[in-house]
């Protein structure tokens, strides 16, 4: 899920990664871009057909529509590793947007559930598109989804 995402060639990736893995997209709150049609095809983004997509006018909405998912939180701020969240089906990966993350009310309300991508160098975060490949990659190996793919 991204929270108020801002840049949509970080959006666009996203959807595309999530079209390659069969994972549902769930946008919630104000986009800092449109995605009709006309500008999905303007960007370049032949694969918008693929994406399986819920928009949320916000973050409770998005709890009111699915049925009580695990949230995982990812923050810069997160002082547990995504590679401990002990991932399951159906756990929902919280994003927020690129020039903020989530807000501090959100983390503060499931301090147990925020979780960070340690970095070895100075640099504090990564881009959101990154960190999201990164994350339901291992999310995805963890609930053994990965031994359905095509390599190729």
């Amino acid at each position: 899920m991204l929270i108020e995402p801002e840049i949509p060639q970080n959006t666009g990736n996203i959807a595309r990664l999530t079209a390659a893995t069969k994972s549902k997209l769930h946008l919630v709150g104000k986009l800092g871009f449109r995605i009709d049609e006309h500008s999905v095809r303007r960007a370049g983004v032949d694969y918008w057909h693929l994406v399986e997509l819920e928009q949320h006018t916000d973050f409770e909405q998005f709890r009111a529509r699915l049925p009580a998912p695990r949230l995982c939180l990812f923050s810069a701020l997160g002082t547990k590793s995504y590679l401990d969240a002990g991932y399951k089906p159906g756990d929902a990966l919280v994003f927020g947007k690129e020039s903020k993350g989530l807000d501090d009310a959100l983390l503060e309300r499931f301090p147990d559930d925020v979780y960070g991508i340690p970095t070895l160098g100075p640099v504090r975060s990564l881009n959101l598109a990154n960190a999201v490949s990164i994350v339901l990659y291992e999310a995805l190996r963890q609930i053994g989804a990965l031994s359905q793919t095509t390599l190729g």
